[in-house]
């Protein structure tokens, strides 16, 4: 026996086979979606092949790992206290919901939770995107206390997104006006259109605003928004189905100028 085990494993939308020794250590992965298979010890090219064949379908190359990128480098050498990719959606809401809880007896439900909620299932609906060649970044702290809820790289360019809860609610959209069930008129799609062009500013890329509406019971739009795309939460696949703009060195370019908390201080 060779002694070598197979642990498959998959982050960020890709699966990988790591071939580990029996103290754990890696000597290979291979990498289906490249059809790669990385040795980390030349010595052992043939115990690894051996362990992965009932794994391997078709060709595959074989090989040591490929140099990392620039932004591979970049991720690497990132503090952790600086990288923002492990934000959960809603993370600011989340922490401020552990400081200052609503009371217990409290007559209306706290407006954070619905608010957590709405951006919660957004999140989820775009990390689901990851197998299709997007990065998504969720609660980016801006100067000033500010936040973007959501943020799109992929294929199809950038996209900031605001959460809107709307859950059974009817939406009137009169560019700048969002209206809300009974509420008053809000203008806020300066608030959209403002957080991509900070976002632009911040990485020097055009990045187009996204509002979304969710779980609302009906949505009217007087006439289509100037420069700002009005999604309901079960239309956001609809993202993905853009591409031609990034290649897939540029969205992993800007994923990684992205998660680094340095990019948006600088604003």
């Amino acid at each position: 026996m060779h002694g070598l085990r197979v642990v498959p494993t998959r982050r960020h939308g890709r699966e990988r086979l790591y071939v580990c020794l029996p103290d754990g250590g890696n000597v290979a992965w291979y990498d289906r979606e490249a059809a790669r298979v990385n040795l980390l010890s030349e010595d052992r090219r043939d115990e690894v092949l051996q362990a992965l064949r009932p794994f391997v379908t078709g060709p595959v190359t074989v090989g040591p790992p490929p140099v990392p990128t620039p932004a591979e480098l970049a991720r690497l050498t990132l503090h952790p206290d600086d990288d923002l990719a492990p934000n959960r959606p809603g993370e600011a809401l989340l922490v401020a919901l552990e400081r200052e809880p609503a009371p217990a007896h409290r007559l209306r439900p706290d407006p954070r939770r619905r608010a957590l909620a709405a951006e919660q299932a957004t999140g989820a609906a775009l990390d689901r995107l990851d197998g299709a060649g997007w990065r998504t970044l969720h609660s980016l702290p801006l100067p000033g206390g500010d936040r973007l809820h959501h943020l799109l790289i992929g294929p199809g360019g950038l996209f900031v997104l605001h959460v809107l809860p709307a859950r059974r609610q009817r939406v009137r959209v009169t560019d700048p006006l969002v209206a809300l069930g009974r509420r008053a008129p809000h203008p806020l799609l300066r608030r959209v259109r403002a957080d991509a062009d900070r976002a632009c500013h911040a990485l020097t890329a055009e990045v187009r605003p996204v509002l979304v509406l969710v779980e609302p019971a009906h949505v009217s739009v007087a006439a289509p928004p100037r420069s700002v795309r009005v999604l309901t939460d079960r239309e956001l696949p609809e993202l993905a189905r853009t591409g031609g703009v990034l290649k897939p060195a540029d969205v992993e370019s800007l994923h990684a100028m992205a998660r680094d908390r340095a990019t948006w201080q600088r604003l």
